[in-house]
C-alpha cells in the first residue's frame, strides 16, 4: 500500500490499497496501515464516517478492494489513552483453549465475556491478546468471522492473507458448516424449524448495532433443531446457512423463543426468572465448525461448553 504523508504529520493521509489486502475490513485494515495507532482511535474515526473510500462514506464492515483510495483525517495521539496489554491470565487461559494450530489457522475456544477486539470502552479483546501472544505475527494475525462478546466457542484466526481471503470466500458462499447450541426461553414445539428472516442492521448512538427482522434487510436463514425440552426452556442446535450479526439471537426472538440471558433482545421478565435460577449468562455457544481448506483439508472441529453452561442445563433438568 501507498501513502502520503508521514503519520508523525497531523495532516490528511490517502492511501491506496494494494491487492495483498483486498477483501479485509476497513478497520482491520487500517490498523495494519496506521501501525502504532491505538485499536479504539481507528474505530472512533470510522465510526464517525472520518474515513472515506473512494471520496464516500462507507459503514465499518467495508471490505476494502484493491485500488480503493482510503482518506485518513488528521490523527492526534496526544489523545487517546495508551494501549493496554492483555493480563499474563488471560494469555495462560487462552493458550488453554487453543483447539486447533497448523495450517496457517488458529481456532480458539472464546470463553464468554471476551470481546473479540477492543473498543468501544474495552481496552482488550481475544485479537489484541492473541497478538500479545505470537508477536511475530502480531502485524498480520486477523480475526477470520467474529462472535458476540457473551458468546462462547470457536472462532477462526489467521495470519496468512490467502487463508483469510478463501475463508472469507467460503463463510460468504455458505460452504463453512457453522453449528451452535442454544438455550431458547419456552418450550419450543416439534422438532426442526428453518427461519428465512431478512435482517436489517442499524446502529444506536455510540455505535451500538441493533437488528431487527424487516423486508429492507439482507437475506438471513437458521435452521434449529430440539435437542432437549426443558419445563420452561428448549435445548437447541442452530446451523447458521448464512452470516448476519446477531442472526441466531434475532431468529429466536422472531420464533418467539429470544435466547435465554439475551438481555437485548430477550424479555426481561424471562430474564429475571432464569437468573434466579442461576442462569445468568447468554446460553449461546458456537459448537463446531466443519470446512475445508485450500489445500484439500477438510477440518472437522468440536468444542463443549463451558461448566456455567452446563451447570445452568442441569439445574433445568432437576426442574
Amino acid at each position: 500500500m501507498t501513502d502520503t504523508p508521514s503519520l508523525s504529520v497531523p495532516a490528511v493521509r490517502m492511501i491506496t490499497v494494494d491487492a495483498a489486502f483486498a477483501d479485509q475490513r476497513l478497520d482491520n485494515f487500517l490498523m495494519t496501515a496506521l501501525k502504532g495507532t491505538p485499536r479504539t482511535l481507528v474505530y472512533r474515526i470510522v465510526r464517525t464516517g472520518e474515513v472515506r473510500v473512494n471520496k464516500g462514506r462507507v459503514k465499518p464492515d467495508y471490505r476494502v478492494q484493491a485500488g480503493d483510495v482510503v482518506r485518513v483525517p488528521p490523527l492526534r495521539l496526544s489523545d487517546e489513552a495508551p494501549t493496554v496489554k492483555p493480563s499474563g491470565g488471560l494469555q495462560k487461559l487462552l493458550a488453554g483453549r487453543i483447539v486447533h494450530d497448523r495450517d496457517h489457522l488458529l481456532v480458539v475456544n472464546k470463553p464468554a465475556g471476551l470481546a473479540v477486539h477492543g473498543g468501544s470502552g474495552i481496552s482488550v479483546g481475544l485479537i489484541e491478546a492473541l497478538r500479545a501472544m505470537r508477536p511475530e505475527q502480531a502485524a498480520s494475525l486477523e480475526l477470520v468471522h467474529r462472535l458476540d462478546r457473551d458468546t462462547s466457542g470457536l472462532i477462526m484466526v489467521t495470519a496468512h492473507r490467502p487463508l483469510l481471503r478463501a475463508l472469507h470466500e467460503q463463510l460468504r458462499q455458505g460452504e463453512v458448516d457453522k453449528r451452535y447450541l442454544a438455550l431458547l426461553s419456552g418450550r419450543l414445539n416439534g422438532t426442526q424449524h428453518r427461519v428465512e428472516a431478512p435482517l436489517l442492521k442499524t446502529e444506536r448512538p455510540g455505535g451500538e448495532a441493533v437488528v431487527r427482522v424487516s423486508r429492507e434487510g439482507k437475506a438471513a436463514i437458521t435452521v434449529f433443531t430440539v435437542l432437549e425440552r426443558f419445563k420452561d426452556a428448549t435445548l437447541v442446535e442452530a446451523r447458521l446457512l448464512t452470516g448476519r450479526t446477531h442472526q441466531i439471537r434475532v431468529h429466536a426472538q422472531h420464533l418467539g423463543h429470544p435466547l435465554v440471558g439475551d438481555d437485548k433482545y430477550g424479555r426481561d421478565a424471562d430474564n429475571a426468572r432464569f437468573k434466579a435460577k442461576g442462569l445468568s449468562r447468554l446460553f449461546l455457544h458456537a459448537r463446531s465448525l466443519n470446512l475445508t481448506l485450500p489445500s484439500g483439508t477438510r477440518l472437522a472441529l468440536e468444542a463443549e461448553p463451558d461448566d456455567d453452561f452446563q451447570r445452568g442445563l442441569e439445574t433445568l433438568r432437576r426442574g
